[in-house]
Parts: structure tokens; C-alpha cells; sequence
């Protein structure tokens, strides 16, 4: 296999993330300004439990799968690599089944224990059929990702996200009429239509796959590889897909669980602080329903920067490459600060323009969720440092310190949460301070042990000091820009002017504090054009600098 870096995948994966979060923004902005905080939150009631379901299904194994896929593949073994996929395709399928039965026939249970949010039932059943589905997808993409190619992931990523939007919106739209829980389960349904969509798309990209480029030759080629050990049993190739799936899937679920403990504490802690049942709705829609999918959409990067990080991990930790290893650390830890820096201050700079523009018929409901906006902003520095560093971890094979880390930030988040929502003045507040302590203390964490167990010495002028300062130009120019602007044009178009001026001072000032090397930017696709723009602004600035 080629010797090269995790960006190129990154890139592929970003880009089908971004439009995959636009697709999104289609779906969640119409669907909140049509059923408003109200309706939201029964949507919003069954996603915890969704995602915790999911995350049981999706976030080891695919990253298992992945891991033994590349170990094999570092050794040519490509009979060895089909194998894992073959046996993990069963296994995963088993696992989807399982868990689609035990979120659709537990729906009644576990919504009559959600205080005043029990008509969540139907969107917990509507959205069931998803994890099937998502869960036997999930060998396809882990195979794909182990052999490092992200296209696969890209295109079912767009694919899932289209039908839903077109999906969910519409059984919302029809539904609506018999009140907003029948409306939000409509809206969850389109998960499923999506995964359903994706599935059907996966098993031709596949069949194209095995037919293309001599891939069952190698294979066939391969089937007694010696330098990977030979062909492994089912019952061996599961326990090792367990051993590695396991660790994995306790610690991204412990932020689900956290999230879903998050609900009854959030309610019960602001009925006891005199909120009616229905303020406690419309406050836990603005948190969860309206500021926090805001957070979600910078992930988008970090996540892809994780899953293309792995395979190349993997493959220079196999082959004792250190320098590689170690070079690869220290630009995933670079990269993450690089590009969340300025999503996490542009959020909080625009908190309330970004709510406004987002949610216009939902005036009241996104002023209220600003400031809990403006405080979960922070958090997406340090979950981008908690997933970064996570797929590091599980490359080099500890994944049981990603666990132990978020366990111990998820623990700082009950208290807090809990402390704080129950406080009149702070509300949901309380609960967005909770998150946020959660990642900085897991974030810490992850980047310690990263640094220790790969030797990686982090240069944190360039990785954190350059970037900051270019930050801070930034904020000051999206301030400016939006405050000037708004004036005379308006919320709408004076937010977004500002985020695009801000995005472009934020380019410009990277380069001129060169918190970006050449080197770096010829890693990229079309790398020789950006190496001539960055030189030709650091000639630039250093005329004037003469001047």
C-alpha cells in the first residue's frame, strides 16, 4: 500500500459530511419552524434512546472491522481482509436484528417514563427499523474504510441523509394534523427510509467493487497468506472483532447514556426549580431540539478526520514506522485545533444571528436557546481533541483509555448538571456547562495519553498559539462585520455576510502566521495550486511587513 497521511481520506469523508449537514439543515430547520419546541422535543426524546441504540451497534464494530481489515491488508493478506468482512457481516447482522427488537417492542416502557414527553412512543417505534439496517451497512464500510478508501462511506453518507430529508419531511408535513408526536415520529420514520436507501446503495457499490481492478484475484491470490498467520476460524475472527468492538462501543456510549440520564435529570431538575410541565418542554427543545444540533455540525470534520485515521494508524504502528506514526499524530492534533478554533468562536460570536437565522419563525424559542448555544460552542474544541485522538488511541491498540476518559468527564457532567439546572437563574445553562466540562476533561486526557504512549511531541506554538491569534483576528472581523451590517440589511443576510467574511480572514491570517507549513498543503488534493496561493500571501504580507 501507498505510505500516505489520513488527509486525503479525511477530505472525502468532510466534504459528504458538509453536504450531508446541509441535507440536514433542510431537514431540521423546516421541521422545528413546523412543529416547533413542542414537537421537537418528542422528536428529540427518541434520538437519546436512538443513538444510544446506535451507538451499540456502529461505533466498535465498524472501527473493528476497519482495524483487522488494515492489520491484513498491511500484509497484502487480502483473502484474510475478505474474511473479516464475511464474518462480521453475519455477526453485525445478528446485532441489528437484536437491537431493532429491543427499541420497537420497549417503546411503550421506556416513553412512560419520560416525564411529560410519553407520546415519544411512536417516534421511537418509527425510527427502529434504522438501526437493522445501519448495523449490517456498517461491515460494508468498515471493509471499505480497512482497505482506506472513504468513497464508499461518502456516498452512503449523502444517500441515508437525502432520503430522510425528503422522507421525513413529508410524513411530518401529513401527519401534523393529528397532532405534533404523530408529526415527530413521521420525522423520525426518515431515518429509516434513509437507512434502508443507504443499504440498497451499499451492496451495489460493493458488487462494482469485487468487480473492478483485479480485487477477487487478490483474494484468490492470497488465501494462504503465512505473513498474516494464515487463514482464521469464524469462531476466531469474532472473538477478536469483540475484543477490540467492545471497549470501543462502552466508551462512545457513555456520552449517549450520559445524554439520555441528561433527560430525566434536566426535566425533574427544572420542575423542582418551579418550571410548568410545559416550560420544562419548550426549555429541554430549545437545549437538545434547537442549540445543540448547531454543535453537532462542526463534528462533521473531526469525525472524518478519526475514521480516516485509523487504517494509517494502524498500518505504521504494524510496521514499527514510528516517525510516520508519530508525524500523523502530531498533524491530526494540529488539524483538529485548526479547524474547531474558528467554528467554536464563530458560534459564539454570532450565538443569537445563528439562532435567529436558523429558526425565523421560532423567534422566542431561538433567543432562549442562545445562550446555551454560546456556552456549548466552547465544547467543540475539546470533542474534536476526545475524537481526534480517540481513533489514535484505538489504532495503536488502547482503546480502553478513550473509555476511561470519558467516563471520568461524564462523571464531572451529571454533577454539574444536576447542581446547576436546578438553579432558577441558569436552567438548561447548567445543563450546556455540564457538556462542556465533559469534553474538556476527556479532551485533556486523550491528548496525554496520546503523547504518551506514541512518543508524539506536540509543538503547541504552532499547533495552538498561530491558530489562536488567527482566531482572534477573525472574531474581531465577524463582530464588526455582523454589527455593521445588520443595520442595514438585516439578521439574515448580515449573519451570514459575517460567517463568510470570518471564514476568509480566518484562511488568510493561517497563512500569515504560518500555522500551516507548505508541506502540509501539498498533502491535499490539488496541493501544488495551495503551496503557490500560501507562498504568494506570506510574499505578500512580508512586502508590507518592510513598508
Amino acid at each position: 500500500m501507498p505510505k500516505k497521511t489520513f488527509i486525503y481520506g479525511a477530505l472525502i469523508l468532510t466534504i459528504a459530511g458538509i453536504v450531508s449537514k446541509i441535507l440536514g439543515a433542510c431537514f431540521r430547520i423546516p421541521l422545528a419552524n413546523m412543529i416547533g419546541a413542542e414537537g421537537m422535543s418528542y422528536y428529540q426524546a427518541a434520538y437519546p434512546i436512538y443513538i444510544l441504540f446506535l451507538t451499540i451497534s456502529i461505533a466498535g464494530f465498524p472501527v473493528a472491522v476497519s482495524r483487522m481489515v488494515s492489520e491484513k491488508i498491511a500484509f497484502d493478506d487480502y483473502h484474510g481482509a475478505h474474511r473479516v468482512f464475511k464474518v462480521s457481516f453475519v455477526v453485525m447482522g445478528l446485532l441489528g436484528l437484536v437491537l431493532f427488537s429491543l427499541l420497537f417492542f420497549s417503546a411503550d416502557f421506556i416513553s412512560t417514563h419520560i416525564k411529560d414527553l410519553d407520546g415519544s412512543v411512536y417516534a421511537m417505534k418509527a425510527i427502529a427499523p434504522a438501526l437493522f439496517f445501519v448495523t449490517i451497512m456498517s461491515a460494508f464500510l468498515g471493509y471499505f474504510q480497512g482497505m482506506r478508501n472513504m468513497m464508499p462511506s461518502a456516498i452512503i453518507q449523502v444517500t441515508e441523509q437525502l432520503f430522510r430529508v425528503i422522507t421525513g419531511l413529508m410524513l411530518a408535513w401529513y401527519l401534523l394534523r393529528q397532532g405534533k408526536e404523530y408529526a415527530a415520529a413521521g420525522a423520525t420514520f426518515g431515518a429509516s427510509a434513509g437507512s434502508i436507501a443507504g443499504f440498497l446503495v451499499i451492496i451495489i457499490i460493493y458488487a462494482i467493487a469485487m468487480r473492478k481492478d483485479g480485487v477477487k484475484d487478490r483474494i484468490s491470490d492470497t488465501s494462504c497468506c503465512a505473513a498474516a498467520g494464515g487463514t482464521q476460524t469464524f469462531g476466531q475472527i469474532t472473538r477478536t472483532l469483540f475484543a477490540i468492538a467492545v471497549p470501543i462501543t462502552i466508551g462512545a456510549a457513555v456520552m449517549p447514556i450520559i445524554n439520555l440520564i441528561d433527560l430525566p435529570i434536566v426535566t425533574d431538575r427544572l420542575a423542582a426549580s418551579g418550571w410548568d410541565s410545559e416550560a420544562v418542554r419548550v426549555l429541554y427543545g430549545q437545549l437538545n431540539g434547537l442549540a445543540q444540533p448547531v454543535i453537532n455540525m462542526p463534528q462533521i470534520i473531526t469525525q472524518s478526520i478519526a475514521i480516516s485515521l485509523v487504517p494509517t494508524i494502524v498500518i505504521a504502528f504494524k510496521k514499527k514506522d514510528t516517525e510516520f506514526l508519530q508525524y500523523n499524530v502530531s498533524l491530526s492534533i494540529r488539524t483538529a485545533l485548526i479547524l474547531s478554533l474558528p467554528c467554536a468562536a464563530g458560534i459564539m460570536v454570532l450565538a443569537k444571528p445563528i439562532m435567529l437565522l436558523l429558526y425565523p419563525l421560532q423567534r422566542s424559542d431561538a433567543i432562549g436557546a442562545a445562550p446555551a448555544l454560546f456556552i456549548l460552542a466552547v465544547g467543540i474544541i475539546f470533542l474534536s481533541l476526545i475524537q481526534t485522538l480517540t481513533g489514535v488511541l484505538q489504532g495503536i491498540g488502547r482503546q480502553m483509555i478513550p473509555v476511561r476518559n470519558i467516563a471520568i468527564g461524564a462523571a464531572c457532567k451529571v454533577v454539574l448538571t444536576f447542581v446547576l439546572t436546578g438553579i432558577p437563574s441558569i436552567n438548561i445553562m447548567g445543563a450546556a456547562f455540564g457538556t462542556v466540562a465533559a469534553y474538556f476533561v476527556a479532551g485533556v486526557l486523550n491528548v496525554h495519553a496520546a503523547q504518551k504512549y506514541t512518543g508524539t511531541i506536540v509543538d503547541w506554538s504552532r499547533t495552538l498559539l498561530r491558530p489562536l491569534l488567527a482566531v482572534l483576528v477573525m472574531s474581531a472581523v465577524v463582530f464588526s462585520a455582523y454589527h455593521l451590517l445588520s443595520l442595514a440589511f438585516g439578521n439574515a443576510i448580515a449573519a451570514i455576510a459575517a460567517i463568510i467574511l470570518g471564514a476568509v480572514s480566518y484562511v488568510i491570517f493561517i497563512f500569515v502566521f504560518r500555522a500551516i507549513t507548505a508541506e502540509e498543503l501539498a498533502l491535499f488534493p490539488k496541493g501544488e495550486f495551495l503551496v503557490k496561493i500560501y507562498r504568494k500571501v506570506l510574499t505578500r504580507t512580508s512586502k508590507q511587513g518592510k513598508m
